[in-house]
């Protein structure tokens, strides 16, 4: 309906007016090799501003035609500049030693779909010889994938006259073939008397494309237009209406890059560096935060890599990169998927631990600083036990824990790993370490038992004694990368490459209309309402997600150790609802456990890390009173109450930290109740499992219990469909969705950054950061929900950033 109005507002004004040709359109325009809707961008919106709004990337242009056959001449000449949503333009023409200069501003704005755009245009020198005057613009372009349709209206600010251009692009078989033709009307033209053109622009192959136009006074033009990548050189013969040559008109452009076959003929002559400084995660905010890389960035630029022709080699310096070991996993697996496509994978390192050296060792050229080390220890995975704390300070606590292992409250109760908790921490640290071994190993050419004794025998290594026993290949420094690089490939130099110059990520776009979009929706961080996950945010996306037409599936990345039941309740039927309309896929990360498991249930594939903690199925409470802190304090509390279990809640408010602690622990009847509440929350836990991953109640309480499982064991016990990190969960969504392999995609982030920029006080900085630390989101999470049971994991349960 607001297309049709807006083109409505745009065809009304035009039909009536002065009986003059107002705009000049096809003399002013005659360096348009097709109608402005169809090809070419519309010069950069000085024909038609709508284009501006459909432009993927800023050009600059410069036309000139030749005075007749012969004589060479910049006489006639137009400069452009511009792109989304903004563009300035001028040409200049010569006549009988007269002369005009156009100038033009121009906006258009909208979607790959529709367009919208409003044009200012005023002339200076010989304006009456050419019968100039100031012009408004406005212009629509509609388009779906094989059609396009375009509308521009002029308003004279000098006369009052109004004309119109309507435009119709079709491409049978896509962008190879495009068939075109425009007409002029209003202010007196008869519609189709002379003033419209018609003709076609074919590729011939990519970067090469033949143009002809054939013009109602049986004038025509063939062109033939050469892009380069970022360059693009327009070649055009003009005739008469007697069919005589006239004169040549050529364009020059910058800006984009378009795919041509001549830098697809230039293979293996560069390698892109990857600078992984920093923390490597998924969010970073977007402004002032060049520390921090982001994982779907990352993962993208390999694959985009993997599949430029022009790149041999990619580099990856891991200088002090924190990274947790599921997504090191995820890059491992994008740089190995890049091997098998020809490409040749270089790792730099000056110090990592098992985690950055698992992701160094894909590579077939690892090079280590000289003075540089390597810790390879192993495995651990332990907690911090507080328990005597709490003792020495007076504070008791109650751990309501049914089920067998979920151990997250044991940091309170316990002083040692418990006979559950130590289990599945050692069936944990099994997989992992097999994966390890495994990948390592293969990497590497070692044998088990040559990997076994690295670790045992050794554990610290420097530069020579890792070149001595096969870990690296090299010992150099990254600021040699240019040597290194020459190095190995056989003594000849590359180029070097950015990424965001990447064939992939440069390319422009070269399909009509909106493109398929898939939505990536990020649930990170414990299970809250207005925190962490958001879960109030989340419902509400997924509602409209689910609406959303232009979205054909969703892939919903988890990473999050659980929290509130109701928060992870919530989210999961919304994604449940959502799941019904369109294709939903999970991707868990590094953590996806208890209520992070709980939001991924629903979703139509399920998709793990080897080492993604996933599961622990459960629910747990506990009850923090006190015994004897408020004494140790000199604090006491009194109080008045109505009901008989009112003062439950009730206790000593500790200063400075406002939290207030009960002055009791419960009795046996209100244990009971709780008790009862939290094997409720449980059954209607393990009933939605069954019912999401299609098993029944028993076969779920079997697996669940509260344990967690590493993702390989999780995809034998029926919890994951898939091993595989985000880019698989991406493929898998476009499969889906029908959407074919070669076909481009959109893909839409929510939230896509963490906001604007981080604090810029150190105290509120170092106040972030102390907020944002595991222990004490989970002692809030606690304080938080005193009677709520608690699908979540403890710190210490899974593993975070390392070197």
């Amino acid at each position: 309906m607001k297309k049709n109005t807006l083109i409505a507002i745009l065809l009304v004004p035009l039909s009536v007016g002065h009986a003059q040709n107002i705009s000049n359109y096809y003399s002013k325009y005659d360096l348009l090799p097709a109608p402005p809707g169809t090809f070419q961008d519309g010069i950069i919106g000085f024909a038609n501003p709508a284009a501006l709004g459909l432009m993927g990337a800023p050009e600059a242009r410069f036309y000139w035609t030749t005075d007749g056959p012969k004589t060479f001449s910049f006489d006639n000449w137009a400069l452009l500049f511009g792109g989304r949503p903004f563009g300035f333009g001028m040409q200049q023409q010569n006549h009988l030693d007269k002369r005009v200069t156009d100038y033009a501003l121009s906006f258009g704005a909208g979607s790959d779909a529709f367009a919208v755009g409003v044009g200012y245009e005023w002339p200076s020198g010989d304006a009456e010889f050419f019968n100039r005057q100031r012009l408004l613009k406005a212009s629509a372009i509609l388009r779906s994938s094989r059609l396009s349709l375009g509308l521009t209206g002029f308003w004279g600010l000098q006369n009052s006259g109004q004309e119109g251009v309507a435009e119709l692009g079709l491409r049978p078989f896509g962008p190879t073939l495009t068939l075109f033709g425009d007409a002029l009307f209003g202010s007196g033209v008869k519609f189709g008397e002379e003033l419209w053109s018609a003709g076609a622009a074919c590729r011939i192959v990519p970067g090469v494309t033949l143009v002809g136009r054939y013009f109602g006074t049986q004038a025509f033009t063939v062109g033939l237009v050469l892009d380069v990548g970022h360059a693009s050189l327009t070649a055009q013969g003009h005739y008469d209406d007697s069919r005589n040559y006239s004169h040549n008109s050529y364009m020059l452009r910058s800006g984009g890059f378009k795919d041509n076959i001549f830098q697809r003929a230039a293979k293996n002559v560069a390698y892109v560096p990857f600078e992984l400084k920093g923390r490597v995660d998924h969010q970073k905010y977007r402004l002032f935060d060049d520390k921090t890389h982001r994982l779907y960035d990352l993962l993208r630029d390999i694959r985009a890599a993997a599949d430029d022709p022009r790149i041999a080699i990619i580099a990856i310096n891991q200088t002090d990169m924190q990274i947790r070991p599921e997504h090191a996993w995820e890059v491992r697996q994008e740089l190995k998927a890049a091997q098998t496509k020809g490409k040749r994978v270089l790792a730099y390192i000056e110090s990592a631990g098992m985690t950055g050296y698992h992701l160094a060792s894909v590579a077939d050229h690892v090079v280590m600083e000289p003075q540089g080390t390597l810790i390879l220890p192993g495995l651990v995975m332990g907690r911090t036990y507080l328990k005597g704390t709490l003792d020495k300070l007076g504070i008791g606590f109650d751990e309501w824990r049914f089920f067998t292992h979920k151990t997250a409250y044991e940091t309170f109760s316990r002083e040692n790993l418990s006979d559950a908790d130590r289990e599945q921490r050692d069936a944990y640290l099994d997989a992992w370490y097999r994966m390890l071994q495994e990948d390592i190993s293969t990497s590497r050419h070692f044998s088990d038992h040559q990997f076994d004794a690295i670790l045992n025998e050794n554990v610290l290594f420097n530069g020579s004694t890792a070149l001595e026993m096969g870990l690296v290949d090299k010992l150099d420094r990254w600021s040699n990368i240019e040597d290194i690089i020459k190095d190995m490939n056989h003594e000849r130099g590359l180029l070097k490459m950015g990424r965001p110059l990447l064939w992939d990520n440069a390319m422009l776009a070269e399909g009509w209309g909106q493109k398929p979009q898939i939505a990536l929706v990020y649930g990170l961080g414990e299970c809250a309402m207005e925190s962490g996950i958001r879960a109030r945010y989340l419902e509400q996306l997924f509602t409209n997600l689910a609406k959303d037409r232009s979205i054909k599936a969703v892939v919903f990345r988890v990473d999050s150790p659980g929290g509130s039941g109701m928060a992870s309740d919530l989210v999961a039927e919304a994604l449940k609802k959502c799941a019904k309309k369109k294709p939903v896929i999970i991707s868990q990360g590094q953590v996806a456990g208890s209520g992070g498991y709980w939001i991924s249930m629903y979703g139509d594939k399920i998709l793990a890390g080897p080492n993604t903690i996933t599961g622990s199925i459960g629910v747990i409470g506990g009850w923090i009173w006190d015994e004897g802190l408020s004494a140790k304090l000199g604090m006491s509390a009194d109080h008045v109450q109505r009901g008989e279990h009112a003062d439950a809640m009730f206790g000593v408010t500790v200063p400075l930290l406002g939290l207030s602690i009960p002055g009791r622990n419960l009795t046996d009847d209100e244990r009971g109740k709780i008790e009862k509440w939290i094997r409720g929350h449980y059954d209607d836990f393990i009933s939605k499992v069954a019912q999401g991953r299609d098993m029944t109640k028993e076969e779920v309480d079997k697996i669940a219990q509260g344990r967690f499982y590493a993702g390989t064991d999780g995809q034998k016990k029926g919890l994951v469909d898939e091993i595989g990190g985000l880019m698989m969960a991406i493929d898998f969504a476009r499969e889906d969705a029908g959407i074919a392999e070669d076909d481009e995609i959109e893909l839409r982030e929510y939230p896509r950054s963490l906001g604007l920029l981080p604090s810029p006080v150190p105290l509120q900085m170092a106040a972030d950061k102390l907020a944002e630390d595991p222990v004490i989101r989970y002692l809030k999470m606690i304080a938080e929900n005193p009677y709520e049971p608690l699908p979540m994991l403890a710190p210490g349960s899974y593993p975070t950033l390392e070197r």
